[in-house]
């Protein structure tokens, strides 16, 4: 099915900012497609991805309520890179056929705006080729750096593994249509996300004109 829509992956490092961009995007009247909540989804008590997880890490990463101890196995998968990349392998074709079926949903009800899909790892997974523009949020590393254990109570060492355990933020930068700097205050921030979305909305009418 031709999608009349412009989809837009957005993605940075841990604890740039992203999410605040993601609402920003979200209140110009964006349709947001939250990875994590995706994510969420597809780990559900039930559902293969949940059962493949438990055969692979053991059920000692399950909540009393069977559902996933996301924190303890951050540390576990963190810690090790081919721990998680082989967590990455249950849950990423999940995610994508999730993305697929919500892609499908937006088209067939002929929307034609801009749909964004908020994903930290979209460059490392290869569905950044899939999008048809792609935005990063950066910052310097020490802001990062706060923010992560501000953010979840992590030590200095756990927050500086966690983001070198990710494509670096000047990398991903390298490869995108347009770049949002979080490196201020959310209202430094939202003037960026203005200029980029009047870019997106160019974007998406130069698209209509070339398909008329």
């Amino acid at each position: 099915m031709t999608r009349k829509f412009l989809l837009v992956g957005l993605t940075g490092g841990v604890a740039t900012g992203k999410s605040t961009v993601a609402e920003v995007f979200r209140r110009l009247g964006c349709v947001i497609i939250d990875a994590d909540v995706l994510a969420r989804e597809v780990v559900a008590p039930g559902e293969p991805a949940h059962d493949d997880i438990v055969a692979e890490f053991g059920r000692g990463i399950l909540q009393r309520d069977g559902t996933l101890d996301r924190p303890k196995l951050g540390v576990i998968v963190f810690a090790v890179p081919e721990k998680r990349k082989r967590l990455e392998a249950i849950t990423h074709p999940r995610i994508r056929e999730r993305l697929a079926r919500r892609l499908e949903e937006l088209a067939g009800r002929g929307f034609a705006g801009i749909v964004v899909f908020d994903a930290p790892l979209i460059i490392e997974s290869g569905n950044a080729t899939t999008m048809d523009r792609l935005v990063v949020v950066v910052t310097d590393e020490a802001t990062q750096a706060r923010r992560l254990t501000a953010r979840d109570g992590l030590g200095a060492a756990e927050a500086e593994r966690r983001i070198a355990s990710q494509l670096p933020v000047a990398e991903k930068a390298k490869v995108a249509d347009y770049v949002i700097d979080n490196s201020g205050d959310r209202e430094a921030t939202i003037p960026e996300v203005r200029r980029v979305h009047q870019a997106l909305l160019a974007d998406l009418k130069a698209r209509g004109r070339a398909s008329d």
